[in-house]
């Protein structure tokens, strides 16, 4: 079965140029995987119609913003399993890591030279969003991007939504179309060709020793406790099926519970599809007679209205984007009095009066992680302790940024900019706040066993 057309965008003028051709090139900026990856998958399909091969070329630079151990820690560490299962299928891969600002930053073209068609991600965030527009009209060749990060695939909603309610009955409406497995990899003939040699080699025991040398951040550590790949994601895939999802609907606001799927980072990274990840879920519910409509919920319409977002807005991280009651209320309580006011460092290194916070704030620096229902309340409780609304949404993208491992993601836009009422609603009033939806202390207190979290989040090894 060929890949659905509504997933694919030619973005540029330039035709496919098989007769010259090495092969067929697959950039890998987002979806970092080699199963059920509709864009590898359809780079598949035009090698097979032009009878070539297909290269797969994966990148990891220095200069992206934020660039940290941390981030290319758990890049690298998907690195051999995804070398492996490409060897599999009879497909080349390249790696290059580009570890100076001096090295090489040419590696794409030399690559796309060689190739009839350029096949890439469609994500409307981070780097890809940068490099779709402006990549395809320096080259001769055709360049495709894909949608592999969606379930239902975006263009399949041609406006943007302002809420769950809105998008929800559209996803709905044709998810049963879309909501099947991906194709398996079949390729007509099998890359036989020399690796080139700036290709850079990783292995389990070598990631370390590759990260010391590149010129980024080393001072944001690896997470200990989410290590890269494939295999780990399966791996608490699993561990979820098994363990949480019946007791997910309950759990999964009692984040001492630990009763979520822990999966953000790996979708983010696409280390794993939310399609993979979707359908897991569904059968396994259907098989042991358990519900799995919350997870759904989350996994398909709430992530998918932030892709919605994203693809709507010119920067996802501008405050413009705000629906016009929000840009109201914020201009009405501009000039209220915030106090205590923080700094940025002060928040970014924990330390508030807030014992609560700081342990989401540690959770953050630790592990790379927060829990997604006190991610609203570390939200919230930036806002009222920043001078500015702007200050208040830079500071929650910045340590987004540089710490969490889901970060720079729609999603990420989304959480954040609901604490500003982003696909939210209006609330009473109140100081600072204004309509903007209120969380305290109190009432976490209340609502989850905050003790519970506070010590585990002291006990999480760094």
């Amino acid at each position: 079965m060929s890949v659905e057309p509504e997933r694919i965008q030619k973005l540029n003028d330039a035709p496919e140029r098989p007769e010259t051709a090495q092969y067929i090139l697959y950039w890998s900026q987002m979806n970092r995987r080699v199963d059920s990856n509709h864009a590898l998958l359809y780079a598949v399909e035009l090698a097979n119609k032009h009878n070539l091969p297909v290269l797969f070329y994966e990148g990891l630079t220095c200069t992206y913003q934020y660039a940290n151990d941390r981030l290319h820690t758990f890049v690298l560490e998907a690195v051999p399993e995804t070398a492996k299962r490409l060897k599999k299928a009879g497909i080349g891969y390249v790696f290059y890591l580009r570890k100076t600002r001096q090295s090489p930053n040419d590696i794409f073209y030399q690559l796309a030279k060689n190739a009839a068609a350029v096949v890439t991600d469609d994500y409307p965030t981070f780097i890809a969003r940068h490099n779709n527009q402006s990549v395809p009209k320096k080259l001769d060749i055709a360049y495709y991007i894909v949608d592999s990060s969606c379930i239902v695939p975006m263009t399949v909603i041609p406006s943007r939504q302002y809420g769950a309610y809105t998008i929800r009955p559209k996803i709905n409406k044709v998810l049963a179309k879309y909501l099947k497995p991906a194709d398996d990899l079949k390729v007509k003939h099998h890359f036989k060709q020399p690796i080139p040699a700036f290709h850079t080699e990783v292995t389990k025991e070598n990631i370390a020793a590759l990260v010391a040398e590149c010129e980024i951040d080393h001072t944001v550590k690896p997470s200990k406790q989410h290590t890269g790949g494939l295999l780990e994601a399966e791996k608490r895939l699993e561990h979820f099926l098994t363990e949480n999802l019946r007791r997910y609907a309950t759990g999964r606001n009692e984040p001492a519970l630990r009763a979520t799927s822990g999966m953000s980072s790996y979708l983010h990274f696409g280390q794993i599809s939310s399609l993979e990840v979707a359908l897991a879920a569904k059968n396994y519910a259907e098989t042991h007679k358990l519900m799995a409509a919350e997870f759904l919920e989350e996994l398909i319409v709430r992530r998918e209205l932030a892709f919605n977002y994203s693809r709507f807005v010119e920067d996802p991280g501008n405050l413009a984007n705000l629906p016009d009651w929000c840009q109201k209320n914020m201009r009405e309580h501009l000039h209220d009095k915030r106090d205590p006011l923080y700094t940025a460092t002060q928040l970014e290194n924990a330390e508030t009066h807030d014992e609560l916070w700081n342990a989401t704030q540690k959770e953050m620096l630790k592990a790379g992680t927060i829990h997604g229902y006190y991610r609203m309340y570390w939200g919230k409780k930036i806002i009222e302790w920043s001078p500015s609304y702007e200050q208040a949404a830079k500071i929650m993208i910045d340590i987004h940024g540089k710490y969490a491992l889901d970060g720079r993601d729609p999603a990420t836009y989304t959480n954040i900019f609901w604490c500003l009422g982003l696909h939210d609603r209006p609330w009473p009033s109140r100081p600072v706040f204004g309509t903007f939806r209120f969380m305290s202390l109190e009432g976490m207190k209340r609502k989850s066993n905050t003790r519970a979290y506070i010590e585990q989040i002291h006990s999480l090894k760094i």
